[in-house]
């Protein structure tokens, strides 16, 4: 049976094709005179790691493998994570070209939440003092 051999170049291909500028810069459209191009922010991670060594051998006493009966062995494997944001598009019409911001309703949500925990943390100080 053939153990599949790690190769690290395939990662690093793999991860070179998915953190390209076609993810930064999306597809360009046009659509009614005007050219919109989309952008994002985009940042990756990867790792990998090998190794071998001989299975099931003894260790004589200067730590040395008696080749005993032992297996060689060899093992390996790599991933990469990749996030990706959109932050809004150039257009380009007639009048120039102008940046359009994405708006992002997590940060508006959150940053709602944090105003309102300071807000009410405030008035409980505020209440527990005067109450004092």
């Amino acid at each position: 049976m053939a153990v599949p051999h790690f190769d690290p170049a395939d990662l690093t291909r793999a991860v070179s094709d998915t953190l390209s500028v076609r993810r930064v810069f999306g597809e360009a459209y046009e659509r009614d005179g005007t050219l919109v191009i989309p952008v994002a922010r985009v940042w990756g991670a990867t790792g990998s790691g090998s190794g071998s060594g001989q299975v099931g051998v003894p260790a004589d006493a200067e730590g040395e493998g008696v080749p005993a009966g032992g297996q060689q062995g060899d093992g390996g494997g790599g991933g990469y994570g990749v996030h990706v944001t959109a932050l809004g598009v150039f257009v380009v019409d007639g009048s120039g070209a102008r940046w359009q911001p994405a708006l992002d309703v997590n940060r508006v949500v959150l940053g709602a939440q944090l105003v309102g925990a300071v807000v009410l943390s405030t008035a409980a100080l505020a209440w527990a003092f005067r109450r004092r």
